[in-house]
């Protein structure tokens, strides 16, 4: 007979676990193993409780309930855990002279095509929060203009909110989906954003309260830019100055991606950009790495 359960030592156990991954799929095993490997030694080194170990599963149950059409808590948790940015950094490191990449978060949902130029603001932030217009260039590496580039833009409003999370928007507000011309511009008008508090009414939020963690993120527009024979690129825009910024809750701020608004009061400014009045200027170049780039 075997040893008994008794004898039984934490390299032997992981070694029985790790027995049993059979799959012909390499990099499932590989993945497998690895986390298996890593949960074991977390296990080792703190050494949970029986009722820690269960309140730890109890966390991803009421993770996994709080999860909705419009909402996704474990998105929200890799976020807040700095993940997300982990991942994206792995699989985002160059090449160089591309634009930086940044996470998706959870709030992104289809945007309405629009043409160049629109107001994606439609709601009641619209009489209220500072007009902007956000333009620029997608390019590749080298300068040269991409045409025909989707660029899908999704932002929260001047108090912080998606439309999926304000009744009072519309739904499809301060989204777009846009198309670049010849010349690889793009250009839409809006509201400066606000910096905000990710939702804190479910686990994650009971879980940055209990490590004293503010939830805030600073002000920024979400980009997705796809374009044939390019790399998908899913990137912010932050807001020069905003408090936050040194600070964000997903640790996905890259200085390449920091903008200063630029106020304009210029009449033939203003004309050109068919705003009301004096606005912010916010200008963004892109610049995409070939699908096959290194």
């Amino acid at each position: 007979m075997c040893g008994s359960m008794a004898e039984r030592t934490p390299d032997r156990l992981l070694g029985e676990v790790l027995a049993q991954v059979k799959t012909e799929d390499a990099r499932l095993a590989e993945i497998v193993t690895a986390a298996v490997t890593h949960l074991h030694a977390f296990v080792r080194e703190v050494r949970p409780t029986e009722d820690e170990w269960l309140r730890g599963l109890d966390f991803l149950v009421r993770t996994g309930h709080t999860c909705t059409a419009t909402r996704n808590e474990f998105i929200l948790l890799s976020d807040m855990l700095g993940l997300t940015s982990a991942v994206d950094d792995v699989n985002h490191d160059g090449p160089d002279g591309a634009t930086p990449s940044s996470v998706e978060g959870p709030f992104h949902s289809p945007a309405p095509p629009r043409e160049l130029g629109a107001d994606i603001a439609e709601g009641p932030e619209r009489g209220r929060a500072a007009p902007m217009v956000m333009h620029g260039r997608v390019t590749d590496r080298a300068g040269a203009p991409v045409a025909g580039a989707a660029i899908d833009v999704w932002q929260a409003d001047d108090a912080g909110h998606y439309d999926t999370q304000d009744p009072q928007q519309p739904p499809g507000n301060l989204r777009g989906l846009f198309r670049t011309g010849a010349d690889g511009r793009y250009w839409f008008r809006s509201v400066l954003p606000s910096s905000y508090p990710v939702p804190t009414d479910g686990p994650v939020g009971g879980l940055l309260t209990a490590l004293g963690r503010h939830p805030m993120r600073p002000a920024h527009v979400h980009l997705r830019v796809e374009a044939d024979g390019y790399r998908p690129l899913t990137t912010h825009v932050f807001v020069a100055g905003d408090p936050y910024i040194g600070s964000d809750a997903a640790f996905a701020v890259k200085d390449a991606l920091i903008v200063e608004p630029v106020p304009v009061e210029d009449p033939e400014a203003i004309r050109r950009r068919r705003t009301a009045g004096p606005f912010l200027d916010l200008p963004f170049d892109i610049r995409l790495a070939d699908a096959d780039a290194r």
